[in-house]
This record gives C-alpha cells, sequence and structure tokens, in this order.
C-alpha cells in the first residue's frame, strides 16, 4: 500500500512513520505532509492508496481539504487527539481513526481494515458522512449512522431509528419507515456509541430512541408503547432511569 502521512507536527510524523516501519511493513511511505495545501499536491502526484490525516492542523484542516477533493479515490486513516464531539462524529461514522499518542495494536487494527477493503475494492464512502457528521457535532438528532453491512453499508438518521432490538452477537435496527437492519455486532457497542444522545438502554435486549416513545405503562419495570405499535418492557433496574431521561427531553 503506496501511503502519505499528513500531520503539521513533525513528532506525529516521525511517530508514525516509526510505528508502521515496524509494524506494517507493507505499507510503502511514499511521502510526509505538513499542510493540507502540500497534501492536495502529494495527493495528485503520487494518487496513493492510503492517506494518514491529522484531523486537526492549522489553517486548513484535514477535513476541509477532503471537503475540497473532488475525488477521493483512497483510503484514510484519521489521527486525532481526544475531542469529545469528534470522537463521536468518527464513531458514528464508522471511519478508522487513531487516537494520539498512537496506539501501535491499533494501528495495526486499522492497517488490516484497509487492506481488506482494498482487496475488496470498496471506496471509503463513510468519510463523506463523517463531513457531514463534524458539520452537526453536539447536534446528534441531525448526525448520520454508519451501520457496516455485508454489501458495503448503510446510512441513517439518527431521528429515523425507532430501537435496536439485540438477537443474540447481532443488532437489529428498527427503521420508522417498517424496515430492518440486522448488522453483526452486539447490542452493547451501540449501547456504548449512542449513550450520550437520546437512546436508552431499558432492557439487556432493547435499546429505544426515546423521541419514538407514545406512550408508558407503570408496573414493576413498566412497559412503553413506540410509534410503529412495538411493546417493550423496561427492565425493573432501568425504570428509574427511563423515567428521569424522558422528564429531561419532554419538561414534564
Amino acid at each position: 500500500m503506496r501511503a502519505i502521512l499528513v500531520d503539521d507536527e513533525p513528532d506525529g510524523i516521525r511517530t508514525l512513520k516509526k510505528l508502521l516501519e515496524l509494524n506494517c511493513p507493507e505499507v510503502e511511505i511514499e511521502a510526509t505532509c505538513s499542510s493540507a495545501m502540500a497534501a492536495k499536491q502529494k495527493l495528485e502526484e503520487i494518487k496513493p492508496d492510503l492517506v494518514f490525516l491529522d484531523v486537526r492542523m492549522p489553517g486548513k484542516s484535514g477535513l476541509e481539504l477532503l471537503g475540497e477533493l473532488s475525488v477521493t479515490n483512497f483510503e484514510v486513516i484519521f489521527v486525532t487527539a481526544h475531542n469529545e464531539y469528534l470522537l463521536q462524529a468518527l464513531q458514528f461514522s464508522a471511519v478508522d481513526y487513531l487516537m494520539k499518542p498512537v496506539d501501535e495494536d491499533r494501528l495495526i487494527e486499522a492497517v488490516e481494515r484497509v487492506k481488506k477493503r482494498l482487496t475488496q475494492k470498496k471506496t471509503a464512502g463513510p468519510a463523506e458522512i463523517l463531513l457531514h457528521n463534524i458539520n452537526k457535532a453536539g447536534f446528534p438528532l441531525e448526525m448520520r449512522l454508519c451501520l457496516p453491512t455485508q454489501k458495503g453499508f448503510t446510512i441513517v438518521k439518527l431521528e429515523e431509528i425507532a430501537y435496536c432490538e439485540a438477537q443474540r452477537s447481532y443488532t437489529i435496527f428498527r427503521l420508522i419507515n417498517n424496515k430492518s437492519i440486522m448488522i453483526s455486532k452486539p447490542l452493547f457497542d451501540y449501547d456504548r456509541l449512542l449513550s450520550d444522545t437520546v437512546f436508552l438502554r431499558v432492557h439487556k435486549s432493547f435499546l429505544i430512541n426515546l423521541m419514538h416513545v407514545k406512550e408508558y405503562t407503570r408496573g414493576e419495570g413498566g412497559t412503553v408503547i413506540m410509534s410503529n405499535g412495538m411493546e417493550i418492557e423496561v427492565s425493573r433496574r432501568k425504570k428509574e432511569q427511563f423515567l428521569v431521561k424522558m422528564k429531561e427531553f419532554f419538561k414534564f
């Protein structure tokens, strides 16, 4: 894989270069760039398979660089320092990213995923979803979730998801148009990913969108009726958290 490293910090470039040389010998570093402008020129000249792109840089950011390109026929692994909203956008968009300081195990995993996608000749479409989510950072309901499927990926708005249902090690997304999408990831992963949004795990098998709750019936834990008519049990230990969140969102 022919690669370009883009980072405004020389130490960041040196560290990543060394980690790649030691752990990912299949990655050939064709160029290193310290600015978006220099990277744009190298992208046109080299036409790499892979770009390690620093998200935040002085002047033009890595995301602005991507937004300017008419074609992104290369894979991207984003590199970033911690930022709550940015991290959420990266996770929602299902892109590969590395946190600074870069962990070598995470680096190896990210490169392996890129190798697989290149073999399957799949494009880096989720990067476009990331650009949208960055603009909506801090407003989760307006963000989009990239769901990896066997054929590629599906993009859904959070407001379109009524609830998520666990089925063994899979998660079924139930959408408001009565469509369903099965994802080969456990519900736990999406519970964690959507924890700071309007979603709440009310039962071991259900993660619901509170905006789609139409009715609640009290009981030991209680039962909610969703916008699509589905009745979902609220576990006893989740009842208090559910009621607190509903009051928080609907101000009653």
